[in-house]
């Protein structure tokens, strides 16, 4: 990290991965910080999250790798799996073949509390119950050299600084849940079925995370926080193997939302404002970058403002950004259609090609995506 030659006053405008994680950082190089979190507590519904090697060299960067480590469970592979025959189709190794990379999985809530903690350690104020606006059109701010939006996908903050963002519904929906199991391998399966797929994952406390994607014509509001009925879960899954239908009826509480497809936005700062993570590149859960995303968000937006004038620092911020997120943001969406393949000859090809793959070269799915796992934004410029 560096240190800032004008140290700044400002405030974070959300107190999620990304805002928190800004928080820190800034902080880290004498900026005086604050997070403003409209919600009256820090709290996150529970779920899992992966964080891919790009984002865990931000958290080495930022001093916080060892905490994160003792609060998540590190994960050895990912099979690839027929949902409805149960059978094999790839598994990328990933302690084989992704050498010393890392793939942490993690309940969202405790990195929530991780980030918190490391925030208030660093000297940042975090204010609960707190909905900062943003100024009006021309309007210097008040008492702030700056304010940044990581106010998540609804944000207020971009409409005063790019277009609003336009969403469309992508067509799918997506639950959510946490079950109880222990001894559970560290390993991610996708169960892959027509129009559908289910991801899951053992989290630390003897926990496993399920999340399922459907493809239907009926719209269902965009959002983590809306409760469905758990028997609507297990009536899309019911042509999967047992062992997934056995997972699905341990289910109590589940959330479902719509999963909406947004433009990255256009311009990342105006005046003294700038947005980060969902506010900025909302990205759909294919790729399971979007805490990542706005982890190196947060790196680069701190480095970008060690020294020089504040527009030059956001300028170069949006640069070293906006193509990145656009780039990842469009791979998830394309990564999509890999899992829902329906017309049963074109799943049999795609799957027989996954397997011939993955038995002649093995560690080429991983390696594939090395411009997305083996980047790290903390190397670059420095």
């Amino acid at each position: 990290m560096t240190t800032a030659e004008n140290p700044l006053k400002i405030t974070v405008a959300g107190a999620g991965i990304g805002g928190l994680a800004a928080a820190i950082a800034l902080a880290r190089d004498g900026h005086a910080v604050r997070v403003a979190e409209r919600a009256p507590t820090i709290a996150e519904v529970g779920a899992g999250i992966q964080v891919s090697p790009n984002g865990m060299s931000v958290l080495r960067a930022i001093g916080l790798e060892d905490r994160f480590n003792a609060i998540s469970t590190q994960s050895e592979a990912v099979q690839l799996l027929d949902g409805p025959s149960g059978r094999q189709v790839a598994t990328l190794d990933l302690a084989e073949h992704a050498g010393d990379l890392r793939w942490q999985l993690v309940h969202r809530a405790e990195f929530i509390q991780l980030l918190e903690s490391a925030a208030k350690d660093a000297g940042v104020t975090i204010e609960t119950g707190a909905e900062i606006a943003p100024p009006p059109a021309g309007e210097a701010l008040e008492g702030d050299d700056l304010l940044v939006g990581a106010d998540g996908l609804k944000s207020r903050h971009r409409a005063s600084v790019d277009e609003a963002s336009k969403p469309f519904f992508t067509g799918q929906v997506a639950w959510r849940a946490v079950i109880p199991e222990a001894n559970i391998r560290p390993v991610v399966e996708v169960h892959m079925g027509p129009g559908r797929h289910l991801v899951t994952y053992p989290l630390p406390g003897d926990r496993r995370n399920i999340v399922a994607i459907e493809e239907r014509d009926g719209w269902a509001e965009e959002g983590w926080s809306h409760e469905d009925h758990p028997a609507n879960l297990r009536g899309a899954f019911t042509s999967f193997t047992p062992r997934v239908q056995g997972w699905l009826e341990q289910v109590e509480a589940v959330h479902l939302w719509g999963l909406f497809r947004h433009v990255v936005a256009d311009r990342w700062w105006f005046n003294q404002q700038v947005l980060l993570g969902d506010a900025a590149h909302p990205t759909l859960p294919f790729l399971a970058q979007g805490a990542n995303l706005a982890l190196e968000d947060a790196y680069v937006l701190a480095r970008s403002l060690g020294s020089g004038a504040l527009d030059q620092g956001l300028a170069a911020y949006q640069m070293a950004r906006q193509p990145r997120a656009a780039a990842v943001v469009d791979a998830a969406s394309r990564n999509a259609r890999n899992y829902h393949l329906s017309f049963p000859p074109a799943r049999f090809l795609a799957h027989s090609a996954l397997r011939i793959v993955g038995a002649i070269s093995p560690g080429y799915m991983i390696r594939r995506f090395d411009w997305l796992y083996r980047y790290d934004v903390t190397a670059d410029g420095d």
